[in-house]
C-alpha cells in the first residue's frame, strides 16, 4: 500500500508546489499519511502533535526537506493562537487539515459534562482557532483548502462512543456553517474515515473486547463482515482523498463530507 506514495496520481508530481498545509494530529494514522502525501504531492508541510520525536522521524521521510515539525497541543488554545499567528508573520499557509485524536468511547449518559471539555478544546476549539487565524491569510492568497477528519458517525452515530458522536455532529455543523460564509477561494470538507488501520482503531477494539468479553479477532472480524470491501482501509486510501481535495481543480467542492469508508454506512 506504501506503493501509493509513489503512484502516477493526477495529482502527484508537484501539482501543490508553492503551497503550504499545516496539518494537525501528524504524528501517527490519518494525520501522518495526509503529511505523507501532501509532500509527495509538492506542498511544503507542517506537521503538528504533542510528540516533538515522532514529528522528527516524520519529517525525515517526507519527500522534500523544507517542512517545519511544530509540536503543539492542540487543547491549550492560547498557546496554539500564539504559534500559528507566529507562523502565518513568517508565511502563508494555504491547507488545513483539522485532524486529531477521538474521545474514549463508552455510553454518552456515563460522560460528566467535564469529560467533554478536552475533547472539544483540540477538536472544534482547536479547529475553530486557527481557521480563524488562517483564513484572511489564505484570502489575501487567493488559495485556500480546509479539510476537517472527522467521522461517518455524522451521519450514522456509532454504539459505544456516544461522546465522539457529540463531537463529530457538532464539527460537521461547524464546517457546513463556514462553507456559507468563506471567501469563494476557500473551500471547506470534510473526511469521514471508517475501520481504518491506525492506533485508535485498534484501542477501540480493546475497549469492546473488554467490555463484551469477545476476543480483539472476533470484533474486528464483526466489522469486516459489515464493510463490502472486507477489509481495513490503509491510511494512505484516506490521505489521497485528503489530497485531492486540496487540488486546485478541487475547488468546486465545497460544504461536502465525503465518506472514505470501504461501503460501510448504508445512507446515501
Amino acid at each position: 500500500m506504501e506503493d501509493l506514495l509513489n503512484t502516477k496520481f493526477p495529482y502527484a508530481d508537484n501539482i501543490l508546489d508553492g503551497k503550504t498545509a499545516l496539518v494537525c494530529g501528524a504524528s501517527k494514522g490519518i494525520g501522518r499519511a495526509t503529511a505523507l502525501m501532501l509532500a509527495r504531492s509538492g506542498a511544503q508541510v507542517i506537521i503538528c502533535a504533542r510528540s516533538a520525536n515522532e514529528l522528527e522521524k516524520l519529517s525525515k521521510e517526507m519527500h522534500g526537506d523544507n517542512h517545519i515539525v511544530l509540536p503543539l497541543d492542540l487543547e491549550d488554545i492560547s498557546l496554539l493562537e500564539s504559534k500559528i499567528n507566529n507562523l502565518v508573520r513568517q508565511q502563508p499557509i494555504h491547507i488545513l487539515v483539522n485532524n486529531s485524536g477521538g474521545p474514549p468511547g463508552g455510553p454518552l449518559l456515563s460522560n460528566t459534562i467535564k469529560e467533554f471539555e478536552a475533547p472539544f478544546k483540540r477538536h472544534l476549539h482547536a479547529a475553530h482557532t486557527i481557521t480563524r487565524i488562517l483564513t484572511p491569510v489564505m484570502e489575501r492568497e487567493g488559495y485556500g483548502r480546509i479539510v476537517n477528519i472527522i467521522s461517518t458517525s455524522v451521519r450514522e452515530p456509532i454504539d459505544n462512543i456516544g461522546l465522539s458522536n457529540t463531537l463529530r455532529g457538532a464539527m460537521g455543523s461547524w464546517a457546513k456553517s463556514l462553507s456559507r460564509e468563506l471567501k469563494p477561494c476557500i473551500t471547506i470538507n470534510n473526511i469521514l474515515p471508517g475501520f481504518t488501520d491506525t492506533d485508535r482503531l485498534g484501542s477501540l477494539a480493546g475497549s469492546i473486547s473488554s467490555r463484551t468479553g469477545e476476543s480483539m479477532e472476533e470484533v474486528q472480524d464483526k466489522w469486516m463482515n459489515s464493510v463490502p470491501i472486507q477489509r481495513l482501509i490503509h491510511p494512505l486510501e484516506t490521505a489521497a482523498a485528503v489530497t485531492w481535495l486540496c487540488l486546485p481543480s478541487s475547488g468546486a467542492i465545497r460544504g461536502t463530507s465525503l465518506a472514505v469508508d470501504g461501503g460501510r454506512m448504508r445512507s446515501i
